[in-house]
């Protein structure tokens, strides 16, 4: 966040720092004495976004800002963009879209509600991209964003709903919208969407995270598409944070397989090596299995242990990506990757720059990023009063709320409902924007 670089004729403006922070102002507090079940009791079955949680099952930052976690991965996005074959462009595409979700490993810390109007900025001349997002609806919860490379060479976009739900022992996050990805060098467009996201051991027990479910990756231009299958962990956690699935031409051809786990790493090898290897591992287990008793058929109370740490590589595989290692203090600051460490900080020049709704300048992330929570709860409850009030203001006014920086309209790529971003967010006047904090 160096500045913006110039970027086409536009004079470099400061945008904060060069160096990055390496942890937080203070480490996260324990949640051991919190009784989440007191909460939650009364939600089975329900959608938690209505639900006021406490500030201590917070992260220290808003859910705008652990969106931008997608872009830790950015440089699988300059790797497409190097390669004439589209193959070898959608096997980064697909690696860059399963690396978007790598972040929530061990992420059990729930981040901030956005605040109607409320918007987050990163400019990240080292990754070659800047970001923006808003929070464009309140019920339901939509955040919309933008990013686009430095050098022009890429667009990313999209708005996710992240619908929540409290089964009982679990929740589950099913993250619907769009994601579209351009590269215009190729005049080519991707679209997909994340796979559910499940917290486990709410109540009791240590907790642990899954991801599963359909992830379909299409080239627009092409119509090759690469199917993903993010496993769910079964009843003896074999299959825990595996991903695997086939890039296939448009006539539905398999022209290779990637496979691999979203916490760790991705390849990609011969489509008929791979089904060969899964042919000979399934009769392995089947047989491993007749030797074994199985007595229950229901979800694991404790984090399964995966058959050894690391993914078993198939002769003749290709690394297409491996995860960035936590730091080593990760486990006192929330879990948070190197780059999620970076989304909050705050300098003294980025003040006069940031637009007033960005979520640094959120009073109670800020007071939970230092380490006060009873500050952190108060302000927290006093801006939501705020935006309750302003809701009901407009509502005797007959005044509707206004996006700034996205609209309505169709996703160009595949015709669905999507919010578009309207192009003005750089020229950086932000004279007529709400007071939300």
């Amino acid at each position: 966040m160096s500045g913006e670089g110039n970027h086409g004729n536009q004079k470099a403006q400061c945008n904060g720092v060069k160096k990055h922070r390496t942890s937080l102002p203070a480490p996260m507090f324990s949640r051991n004495d919190v009784s989440i079940w007191s909460i939650l009791k009364k939600c089975i079955g329900m959608e938690l976004s209505k639900i006021a949680m406490p500030v201590i099952l917070n992260e220290p930052l808003s859910f705008l800002q652990r969106l931008t976690e997608y872009m830790e991965h950015t440089y699988l996005i300059h790797q497409a963009n190097t390669t004439t074959d589209s193959m070898e462009r959608m096997k980064c595409v697909a690696a860059f879209a399963v690396s978007a979700v790598a972040s929530q490993w061990e992420r059990t810390g729930k981040p901030f509600n956005p605040l109607l109007g409320e918007t987050y900025e990163l400019i990240r001349e080292d990754l070659g991209f800047r970001w923006m997002s808003e929070q464009v609806s309140h019920h339901p919860p939509v955040s919309a964003f933008h990013a686009e490379g430095l050098q022009e060479d890429f667009l990313f976009h999209g708005s996710i709903y992240p619908k929540l739900k409290f089964w009982g022992k679990s929740v589950e996050a099913e993250p619907k919208g769009i994601i579209s990805l351009e590269l215009p060098k190729y005049n080519e467009a991707y679209t997909w969407t994340n796979p559910t996201c499940c917290v486990h051991n709410i109540i009791v027990g240590q907790l642990w995270i899954e991801q599963y479910g359909n992830v379909e990756v299409i080239n627009h231009k092409t119509g090759e598409r690469c199917s993903l299958i993010f496993k769910p962990c079964g009843l003896f956690g074999k299959e825990l944070h595996k991903v695997e699935g086939y890039i296939l031409d448009k006539s539905k051809k398999k022209l290779c397989a990637i496979y691999g786990k979203w916490t760790e790493c991705l390849y990609t090898v011969d489509a008929d090596t791979f089904d060969a290897h899964k042919k000979s591992d399934k009769k392995n287990s089947e047989e491993k299995k007749s030797n074994m008793q199985t007595s229950v058929d229901e979800e694991p109370e404790e984090m399964p242990l995966p058959d050894g740490d690391t993914v078993q590589v198939i002769p003749g595989s290709e690394l297409i990506w491996r995860i960035a290692p936590r730091p080593d203090n990760s486990a006192e600051f929330y879990a948070f990757s190197t780059f999620a460490m970076q989304l909050n900080e705050l300098e003294e020049g980025m003040k006069g720059v940031l637009p007033p709704t960005d979520c640094r300048l959120r009073p109670d992330i800020r007071h939970m990023e230092k380490g006060d929570i009873d500050s952190a709860s108060a302000e927290k409850k006093r801006v939501e009063e705020k935006q309750r009030l302003s809701r009901k203001n407009r509502s005797k006014s007959t005044e509707e709320w206004k996006t700034r920086w996205f609209h309505q309209g169709t996703n160009p790529h595949n015709k669905a409902q999507d919010w578009l971003y309207s192009n003005s967010y750089w020229d950086r006047n932000y004279s007529l924007l709400p007071d939300i904090y």
